[in-house]
């Protein structure tokens, strides 16, 4: 399928065109014909999959054609509204759309003068919205499609009951169209409410949960070196955009200042900053100048930025659908991606629930230096030579190769020597698969022991 196989206005062509799309992604190609026909929808796609254009497009046509006059996203955060509505505008300038993004933090007067004088599409955060409707200020904003976007993480921030009650304020004779990664019960009981026999559809069993171009490796390392390993990793990779993952803003901050110390070219985001400041890291990563973003899951929902390279768990997250969330920013557009993850021994077995549940083909790696000893490892060997006594059975040991050629003799000493001392001299980063298989055993030795322990407990 070609978008030329649409139906779409002329107009609406120009911006397609310009926008480089040639070929629909499987969400828009099923999505497109049931929108066009004014059915309901609910898709289930993640960030990255081309559903803004798979809604926004048949949307702009039918304002385009006239058969509709105004349409409302919905969006959990501000940087999303903010990147939904500039698609939306450059879809769409050829045939003279206007779209206007609505949400908390600045004044209320713009927003609600421009929703008057006629823009067609608002796209709006649910807060601000929720209170425009509740005093009143856009009594006469009604829309004829109304698309609830990212609904999961909606729910996720809380926002669901001001999402029910924003739908009081909009006619029922409305097409409504519902797009969530995942679609858990409050969102079933949701969708029951606001849409009239909607169409289903998803893309994410065969795009996101087994994505085979993001190479999945992970590495089993010592708590105390989680920094270290960090830093190795963006030393050795050829990242182009990287977003490493932290649990929490305290993290994300001293993770921060740990690589802008190392001479990266690394910024934080997390819940606490400011809008303005957000919107600056943001627009710098977009644009190239910040390679590397330190994130919490929460400031980085909604983020849609192109030609991310390598995403690095600095910790495992907290559940597997998060998992699936952070892996999904890199891989798109059929580019390859790496997705990293950090585990200790103590996190181990959760990451192998992870493995299990998302379906993810994980592969086990370490960090080595290169191979070969530097000046200051040289210097090292040097002294360690000069202050080791010399054994009793060395000289009986040299007579036993006296046939061999003494420089080779030491060389071959030396080496050997070098192998002995390798791990002083450099060091390896993470379990090998031998090492892992010892710790599972010994993992499953302890279990066992304890229950025979509980067992005897229990006799007695």
């Amino acid at each position: 399928m070609k978008f030329s196989d649409f139906d779409f206005h002329p107009d609406l062509f120009k911006g397609v065109k310009i926008a480089g799309f040639k070929e629909p992604s499987p969400i828009q190609a099923m999505a497109i014909p049931i929108v066009a026909n004014g059915s309901d929808l609910i898709g289930q796609a993640y960030t990255g999959t081309g559903k803004t254009a798979a809604f926004g497009l048949p949307i702009i046509d039918k304002i385009a054609k006239g058969e509709i006059e105004r349409a409302l996203v919905i969006t959990p955060t501000r940087e999303l509204a903010t990147q939904v509505a500039d698609e939306l505008y450059h879809l769409g300038r050829f045939a003279g759309i206007r779209t206007l993004t609505v949400y908390g933090g600045v004044g209320y007067g713009r927003q609600i003068a421009l929703i008057h004088k006629g823009v067609q599409i608002v796209v709006a955060t649910p807060g601000r919205l929720k209170d425009l409707y509740k005093k009143g200020k856009i009594e006469t904003f009604n829309p004829e499609i109304v698309v609830l976007d990212e609904a999961d993480e909606m729910l996720d921030m809380g926002f669901l009951d001001e999402i029910k009650e924003i739908f009081e304020y909009i006619p029922q004779n409305r097409q409504t169209l519902l797009f969530s990664a995942t679609i858990p019960e409050p969102i079933r009981e949701l969708a029951k409410d606001i849409l009239y026999k909607p169409e289903v559809v998803s893309v994410v069993d065969q795009e996101e949960t087994t994505n085979n171009i993001i190479d999945q490796r992970y590495y089993v390392i010592k708590e105390e070196q989680r920094d270290e390993a960090l830093v190795r990793l963006l030393e050795t990779e050829e990242t182009d955009k990287c977003i490493v993952f932290c649990r929490m803003k305290r993290e994300v901050e001293r993770v921060t200042e740990h690589l802008e110390a190392m001479g990266f070219n690394a910024k934080g985001l997390h819940g606490d900053m400011e809008q303005t400041e957000r919107d600056e890291v943001i627009k710098a990563y977009r644009r190239g100048e910040v390679k590397i973003m330190v994130a919490t899951d929460v400031a980085a929902r909604g983020l849609d930025v192109k030609n991310i390279t390598h995403v690095i768990n600095y910790h495992i997250p907290f559940d597997p659908q998060s998992y699936v969330h952070r892996i999904g920013r890199t891989g798109r557009a059929g580019k390859s991606g790496q997705a990293i993850t950090l585990v200790t021994t103590e996190e181990f077995r959760e990451l192998q629930r992870i493995q299990k549940e998302v379906g993810a083909q994980m592969r086990l790696s370490v960090i080595e230096e290169e191979q070969g000893v530097d000046e200051a490892g040289r210097e090292y060997l040097v002294e360690r030579i000069r202050d080791i006594p010399v054994h009793s059975d060395a000289a009986a040991m040299i007579a036993l190769m006296q046939e061999m050629d003494e420089k080779i003799l030491l060389q071959k000493l030396m080496s050997y020597l070098i192998e002995q001392e390798y791990q002083k001299i450099t060091s390896r980063i993470g379990f090998d698969q031998e090492m892992v298989d010892d710790m599972m055993q010994n993992y499953a030795d302890e279990q066992k022991i304890a229950k025979q322990s509980n067992r005897r407990k229990k006799r007695r």
